[in-house]
């Protein structure tokens, strides 16, 4: 099946250029369709089109994503999609930029057995098949008839990320330094995410795709190393700040945001655990923060009791004036040892190789009288745990919690969050001032990621915070 999708794109989408590569890689949901409203199964099904809201939220993207230098927008020829990726076109304002290009690899997942149904009906006449399509969906299996008339066993989600790879192999050797936008479905998207981050399909379940949410995706070597997850399901263009739960009333959502700038963040200088204050603009991006999660309900707080989380935490709590922050020792920042105080030049100067060690294999560096992440790691998804019972147990649904931290504790709690090792410590972005929408289900099951690094607040799509040293 995935061979035949495949055939008579590859002449558009050469796969032979073997040379590094550095893509910008946009993707999006299409907007809301009328199967979204009447909650049937989508798949592939093609009787499916967007409502007069999706096509607002076309629109919105559009808007969004103008002023970005795109070279091209691929989208599946779903109506759905197709749809929306033509409302994106028709607001970028780029004569430049041709019609959006519609590869048949990027349709939704094939749920043949299930599609045009309404999801009540999927449960209660496939209860096992839905179970495990919720629990273990690489295990869900169809039975499909093939073109010479012969039944044989079908895995949606294992031809879904088949065909997400070739997609991703194919657009990053054709795309080197260059930005592209991918317009695609739920199922497809996070696939595509997936496979690009190295999560795999124990990834599936872990990240949410809403209705028009964009998702931005930085590859520096193809797929021969993972891609850096700048940004994970934005929806403030859609006049929503962050995506909603998929079941408010039993969730735990928590609100993981980094810091603002400091001027050793501008610098460029090692900070670790120097107790450095937050600068004129870090208190500006405080703020703008505080306003972000202003109509949020909180029920705790939380923050690392260095100065610059702990002042972002009391300008967002200026709003909340009944929540009492809590200080946790454990989410300090990764201690640099000899290196805080330092440029990166000096570091280079003193520790030849160690900061190219630290950039490519950070699990195996060990700071001079620091920490390694290891260490790291431990002390942080202990606290926590600790604090997630703490959390779960006697509280009002739905529950929200703030916690603000740095970038690399941030980053190792992502890495435990998802399932990733701390080798993978790199994936994901955490920008000044960025917020992280965590959902833990309190009927049990795994945390889902709503959104990572939404920076929308301090300027736009695309992270524009400072990039200097942790």
């Amino acid at each position: 099946m995935v061979q035949s999708l495949w055939h008579g794109q590859a002449c558009c989408l050469s796969i032979a250029k073997e040379k590094a590569l550095s893509t910008r890689v946009i993707i999006v949901r299409h907007g809301e369709s009328t199967f979204n409203v009447q909650e049937r199964v989508q798949g592939q099904s093609d009787a499916s089109s967007l409502t007069e809201r999706g096509h607002w939220m076309a629109a919105q993207v559009g808007l969004a994503l103008r002023g970005i230098p795109i070279r091209k927008i691929y989208t599946s020829p779903l109506k759905r999609a197709k749809e929306t990726a033509e409302g994106i076109h028709a607001q970028l304002q780029n004569p430049e930029l041709r019609p959006p290009h519609s590869l048949d690899l990027l349709k939704e997942i094939a749920l043949p057995a299930w599609e045009d149904l309404p999801f009540a009906e999927v449960k209660a006449r496939f209860p096992e098949d839905y179970r495990r399509w919720q629990e273990a969906p690489e295990t869900l299996m169809m039975k499909i008839t093939t073109e010479s008339g012969q039944t044989k066993e079908f895995f949606p989600l294992l031809d879904l990320y088949d065909r997400a790879g070739m997609v991703l192999e194919a657009l990053l050797a054709a795309h080197e330094n260059e930005t592209i936008v991918i317009v695609g479905h739920s199922g497809m998207n996070r696939a595509l995410i997936c496979t690009g981050l190295g999560l795999g399909v124990k990834g599936y379940l872990r990240l949410q795709q809403a209705n028009g949410g964009i998702s931005v995706l930085n590859f520096s070597n193809g797929l021969r190393q993972p891609a850096q997850l700048e940004a994970l399901n934005l929806t403030s263009h859609l006049n929503d700040p962050f995506p909603q739960p998929r079941f408010k009333e039993q969730t735990l959502r928590i609100f993981l945001v980094r810091h603002g700038e400091t001027d050793w963040n501008r610098e460029g200088r090692f900070q670790g655990q120097m107790d450095v204050p937050l600068n004129e603009n870090g208190r500006a991006q405080a703020a703008t923060v505080a306003e972000f999660l202003k109509e949020v309900t909180f029920h705790h707080a939380l923050s690392s009791p260095l100065l610059r989380p702990k002042e972002t935490a009391l300008a967002i709590l200026q709003y909340h004036p009944d929540v009492t922050l809590e200080l946790e020792p454990a989410l300090v920042e990764i201690r640099h040892g000899d290196w805080e105080g330092k440029f990166e030049p000096e570091v280079e100067a003193a520790y030849p190789g160690e900061l190219e060690r630290w950039r490519t294999t950070p699990a195996l560096v060990q700071m001079p009288n620091g920490e390694n992440l290891e260490q790291v790691r431990d002390r942080v998804v202990k606290a926590w745990e600790e604090w997630l019972k703490r959390w779960k147990t006697n509280t009002p649904t739905p529950h929200n919690v703030l916690v603000v931290a740095h970038d690399a504790t941030n980053k190792v709690l992502l890495c435990h969050i998802v399932g990733l090792g701390i080798e993978n410590f790199w994936l994901f972005k955490q920008g000044n001032g960025s917020v992280t929408v965590i959902d833990y289900p309190l009927t049990g099951g795994l945390p889902r990621l709503q959104a990572v690094n939404i920076t929308t607040h301090l300027g736009g799509v695309l992270d524009r915070t400072v990039a200097g040293a942790l």
